[in-house]
């Protein structure tokens, strides 16, 4: 059984902490480590590891305070060397080469974003149950078998930031950068529909727009597209 709970989904910083009931992890640490803490009630000692899946800030702001608290980092050699993260607690790891923490078994894997070398990771349990974690990719290549939970960004839609750049609130040099770093609803939804969701259990939409996106537009639509339980933190 996974529990997740999401500390901070947005372009202000990401934090995601999961648990299999045995070995806790985060997901990101874009938040500082004291509001990290307090969103946990203070319950961090137990965390096993953090995944980081980028180097920007909004993803990895809080490494050296999470090093200090003991807790290893999970990282490409390309995001390690962006930050300048060096140390006993830093932990690189490689697309396509899986590893193990504590009870979770975890692949990363390639994404597509305007950074160094950013991952994706899937996390495999022993109760059988398959967490896919991806965010800041304009689109995922690859498909997955017996995903029991999905936490994947949604970042924004074609159409609300074609009507924000013709009223001139979003500038035009914008969706440029858009279209190749984060995923829009639209290639959110044909992911979708290319994997398998037999046994999804929950859909947790990630790192949403603050200007061109619609969050109860997202869940509505997903919803109705794969008739899961949906989350939009």
């Amino acid at each position: 059984m996974i529990e997740i709970k999401a500390l901070a989904s947005s372009s202000k910083g990401n934090a995601y902490y999961v648990t299999d009931g045995v070995t806790p992890l985060l997901l990101e640490c874009g938040i500082s480590f004291r509001d990290i803490q307090k969103r946990l009630n203070f319950n961090t000692k137990d965390i096993r590891g953090c995944l980081v899946t980028h180097e920007h800030k909004d993803h990895s702001k809080a490494i050296s305070e999470v090093m200090k608290a003991g807790i290893n980092i999970y990282l490409s050699p390309g995001t390690a060397n962006a930050i300048g993260a060096k140390g006993h607690r830093i932990k690189t790891v490689e697309a396509k080469r899986q590893f193990n923490i504590g009870t979770w078994t975890i692949l990363p894997f390639d994404v597509e974003h305007d950074v160094s070398e950013p991952l994706g990771f899937l996390l495999a349990n022993k109760q059988g149950d398959k967490l896919l974690f991806a965010t800041d990719t304009y689109y995922i290549k690859y498909k997955f078998k017996g995903l029991t939970h999905l936490m994947v960004e949604c970042n924004y839609s074609l159409d609300i930031l074609n009507d924000n750049i013709a009223n001139g609130s979003v500038p035009q040099v914008m969706k440029k950068r858009l279209l190749r770093s984060h995923m829009n609803l639209e290639n959110f939804k044909e992911f979708l529909r290319a994997n398998d969701l037999t046994k999804v259990q929950e859909i947790w939409i990630l790192h949403l727009s603050d200007s061109n996106s619609d969050e109860n537009r997202f869940k509505r639509e997903v919803q109705e597209l794969t008739g899961k339980l949906v989350y939009v933190p």
